[in-house]
């Protein structure tokens, strides 16, 4: 299976290989893309067209090694954290969890081709879709927008579902993206087509190899995918129609991710991560930067609630932290996290918390402190294979309505997907010690004015 030896390839030797410099180079904007309104195939972005920044003084900078950010501990930010796993899920043993949503009150687990729906409060396993179609391979993400389930697959395809919760909550499917519409409209025109490979040419609106990722922006309707045959495709929601497509990367492309002011990050196999946007009055992406920190491939973005800060997980074991720095118009490295023995497979960001999951079998909570430093809350340790998949929700309990600290979203539920095709569901508490200490004294003063 594909997926297992490229796990092989992120913990060898080569891949966890660490140097003492790297660099983070800016692009100019003016690229080309094959779009909506273009007419050729998809161009390339190659490391050639950097060639005139890199010797420039000011479009490269040199840093030393990364300095480690989780200078924090728990007594040190007055934290209690505790945590205890709920229960195991194995809705498909034979296959890997290669994916993990959570929508309202729906857990959607997808295991090789199959996707499985579970109540997140019980844990009842409700419906199971996509069953027969072995053809479409594994399913890469979940993702959801506009009352639509987005699927990713092996087989190059980006599926649509419809939901109908009345109805046995079956989900059938409604298209399979790019639209058979959007085929038509172009199939004609020569100028439509890109070459794959040698006497291979496809249209340029559809991906040639695994869909890795989608990223969805509510804000302007778009839906941002990311594929192994190295490219970004932006699909608009309105008419599920691919409008532009840009050559990334050269190699693999592994995640997305988008902040709601529409910049995208997208995370490569070649070590990069690659910073895009479109500007205003323009009908296509361009080039803002390329971050070049990280020894290996990179697997897993994430983005903090306000798009400020930028999560990147790789081969290399570490998690690089970026700030954004506005007078640059791109992120800026701010340090590492390290902790993890082997390859970063996954990132979220959830409330104020960043989650991973490593081929090291290991979930790592970790929480931002005062001076941009971070504590790692907790280690999640229990299974038996490489976490592939991290989901994460307010824990709710209807017997404990009334605990504070619920409410103040301080007990969270944390679902983490293996390769072994085992869910683990935790209970994670985090504690105020401050803030108890207060509502102690507030109580004893409370009841010696009493007496």
């Amino acid at each position: 299976m594909r997926i297992l030896s490229w796990l092989d390839t992120c913990s060898s030797p080569t891949c966890a290989r660490a140097t003492n410099q790297s660099t983070m180079i800016n692009i100019p904007q003016k690229q080309q893309h094959a779009s909506d309104t273009s007419s050729s195939s998809t161009p390339t972005t190659s490391s050639q067209e950097s060639n005139g920044n890199l010797n420039s003084n000011n479009s490269i900078l040199n840093h030393p090694s990364l300095h480690s950010l989780q200078n924090l501990s728990l007594k040190t930010l007055n934290f209690s954290v505790s945590h205890n796993c709920l229960t195991s899920l194995n809705p498909n043993p034979s296959s890997p969890v290669t994916s993990l949503a959570v929508h309202g009150h729906l857990l959607y687990v997808a295991t090789g081709h199959q996707i499985t729906v579970y109540d997140n409060n019980t844990f009842t396993n409700l419906h199971n879709f996509n069953s027969q179609a072995t053809s479409s391979g594994s399913t890469k993400t979940i993702t959801f927008c506009n009352g639509m389930i987005f699927t990713t697959h092996q087989d190059s395809k980006i599926r649509v579902w419809h939901h109908t919760p009345h109805k046995s909550n079956l989900h059938r499917m409604l298209t399979t993206l790019p639209t058979a519409n959007d085929r038509l409209r172009r199939f004609l025109l020569p100028k439509n087509y890109v070459t794959i490979r040698r006497h291979n040419k496809r249209l340029w609106i559809e991906h040639a190899d695994a869909v890795t990722g989608l990223a969805v922006n509510n804000t302007n309707g778009v839906i941002y995918s990311v594929s192994w045959d190295k490219t970004l495709k932006i699909w608009r929601v309105s008419d599920l129609r691919c409008v532009e497509s840009v050559k990334a990367h050269d190699d693999a492309v592994n995640a997305v991710a988008v902040s709601n002011d529409g910049t995208v990050y997208t995370g490569s196999a070649d070590k990069r991560i690659r910073v895009w946007a479109r500007p205003n009055n323009e009908k296509r992406h361009v080039l803002l930067a390329t971050l070049e920190k990280h020894e290996s491939a990179v697997n897993a973005l994430a983005l903090n609630d306000d798009g400020s800060v930028l999560f990147s997980g790789a081969c290399d074991r570490s998690i690089i932290v970026w700030e954004r720095e506005d007078s640059a118009n791109h992120m800026v490295v701010s340090g590492a996290l390290r902790g993890h023995e082997k390859a970063i497979l996954c990132l979220i960001n959830f409330s104020d918390l960043l989650l991973s999951g490593s081929a090291d079998r290991t979930v790592r909570i970790w929480k931002r402190g005062f001076n941009e430093q971070f504590c790692c809350l907790a280690v999640l340790d229990g299974h038996r294979k490489p976490v592939k998949s991290l989901a994460a929700i307010p824990y709710q309990n209807d017997d404990d309505q009334s605990n504070s600290s619920t409410r103040n979203g301080d007990v969270f539920a944390v679902f983490s997907g293996s390769l072994d095709g085992e869910i683990k569901v935790w209970q994670v508490s985090i504690e105020r010690l401050k803030k108890l200490h207060e509502s102690t004294t507030i109580s004893n003063t409370e009841s010696l004015e009493k007496e």
